[in-house]
């Protein structure tokens, strides 16, 4: 009986044991959510982004009925094989060699696709085969198709190959005619956090071909982008690296936006911490890495680096926007650049009027003039350009403040114009084959402008009228 009742306490103090460690751990948590926190910058916050995890399991669609013979329809078998990865906690959906017919299917959490050699993803030329969603479009939230391949609110996710992501040619133009829906992109991730696209092949013809949207810690490494439209649209995304990548495009080969007019600026998402490195360009209408022209939730903090402009429609750098976009471009650094084949020139900046006025849907005010502030340039070479910079398009009651333009060489055929800048630092620049002053300004200060020619007024651009408040306030709906 003695040893009964000393088993009956021992057991008894072993549960209120068990009960209390996760009271404690509790107690504890709450103590360390009192501790004032140490503020982070936004690179402070960027993930170390080795890829998604290590497949846990590995699944081929082939053995979930894909037949690979590029006449059936795969879609579902493709979807289910995503399905059943996914529900098994994660893993790879391998596509082994082939040529796979499908309309859009959905990646899911912790799911990588693995396009093997010879195998190729062709999207099919019927819409119904692209369910209709909300999409972002040029700044706003529409009905539209959805993409080829997406992703939303997904964690974790990735695309693989060597194998090859290709839009239907059928598929042409970005909005479909009579009913304004937007037509299917290639690839979309939405909301979206750690996603790793590398080492394949994707051509899309009328609309964008790979467009992250909302989503944080996106990298894309070794991706050939081929397209009739443009490449890589960063939009309202943190934290994005973007190397090694070769891009063909017809319309930017990569763009940076955040939403346009008062919609893009009361949502507030801005594009964040975007680092481009390594990468070959080719565009043949617009530019080579163009910021904006939908800037309303902001963007700051991009970095390019080691990059190569082998040709553009217009400029190959292109920073652009216009008054009743409001919010900010800041921080943008580029740093050895090569720059060739561009048809208008290297660099230009238009805060007055690029893009779609969005009328009457506009951020009134001075709060509709995009605030600009440090832009920095270094180590540029340019061959043959039509004119090296055009930065005369900046609204005078918000100047550019902070302009770097450092140790640029090679030819052109005319020089610099800048207006309304303040705290410009221009040095090193050795630049031949020019027509007229290598300089031009207005109402510019800093250094390096012994010598510059004034801008008359009649040169510069017409700066718009201001914007009213509306009678009754922009609500989202």
């Amino acid at each position: 009986m003695k040893n009964l009742i000393q088993r009956r306490r021992f057991l008894k103090k072993a549960a209120q044991s068990a009960l209390a460690a996760p009271m404690l751990a509790v107690l504890k948590g709450m103590a360390e959510t009192d501790e004032p926190k140490k503020k982070t910058s936004c690179a402070d916050e960027r993930r170390e982004q080795p890829g998604p995890a290590k497949p846990a399991v590995s699944l081929n669609v082939k053995d979930y009925g894909a037949t690979g013979d590029g006449k059936r329809k795969d879609t579902d078998a493709i979807q289910q094989t995503i399905e059943r990865c996914s529900v098994f906690g994660g893993g790879e959906v391998v596509v082994p060699a082939g040529d796979y017919l499908t309309g859009a299917f959905v990646l899911r959490s912790g799911v990588v696709l693995r396009l093997e050699e010879g195998a190729t993803l062709n999207g099919s030329p019927d819409m119904p085969d692209y369910p209709l969603t909300q999409v972002r479009w040029e700044g706003h939230w529409i009905k539209g198709y959805s993409a080829l391949i997406s992703a939303t609110g997904a964690e974790n996710v990735g695309i693989r190959g060597p194998g090859k992501i290709i839009g239907s040619p059928a598929v042409e133009g970005r909005l479909e005619r009579p009913s304004g829906l937007r037509l299917p992109a290639l690839i979309e991730f939405v909301g979206c956090r750690d996603v790793r696209m590398e080492d394949c092949f994707t051509q899309n013809y009328g609309m964008w071909s790979i467009h992250p949207t909302y989503s944080e810690n996106v990298t894309f490494k070794n991706v050939v982008v081929k397209s009739g439209a443009d490449g890589i649209d960063v939009d309202s995304c943190r934290h994005v690296t973007i190397d090694g990548c070769d891009f063909d495009t017809t319309d930017d080969c990569i763009s940076l936006k955040s939403g346009r007019g008062v919609e893009g600026y009361m949502i507030a998402r801005p594009t964040e911490d975007v680092r481009i490195s390594n990468c070959t360009f080719v565009d043949k209408v617009w530019a080579c890495i163009g910021i904006g022209s939908e800037t309303s939730g902001g963007i700051r903090d991009v970095h390019v680096d080691h990059c190569k402009c082998l040709g553009a429609g217009t400029f190959a750098i292109y920073i652009k926007s216009r008054q009743g976009r409001g919010a900010f471009i800041e921080n943008i650094n580029m740093n050895d650049l090569e720059v060739s084949g561009a048809k208008k020139g290297f660099l230009r900046l238009n805060i007055l009027n690029s893009g779609i006025a969005d009328t009457p849907n506009l951020v009134p005010g001075d709060a509709g003039i995009p605030t600009i502030r440090n832009f920095d340039f270094r180590n540029i070479k340019v061959a043959d350009v039509p004119e090296l910079v055009d930065g005369i398009g900046i609204h005078p009651r918000k100047p550019l403040d902070g302009f770097v333009f450092e140790n640029v060489t090679g030819t052109c055929q005319k020089g610099i114009s800048l207006a309304n800048i303040k705290n410009a630092h221009l040095s090193g620049i050795k630049v031949t084959c020019f027509d007229g002053a290598l300089l031009s300004t207005s109402n510019v200060s800093g250094t390096g402008l012994t010598g510059a020619k004034q801008i008359g007024l009649a040169e510069l651009p017409k700066v718009p009228d201001p914007i009213l408040t509306p009678a009754e306030p922009y609500k989202l709906h």
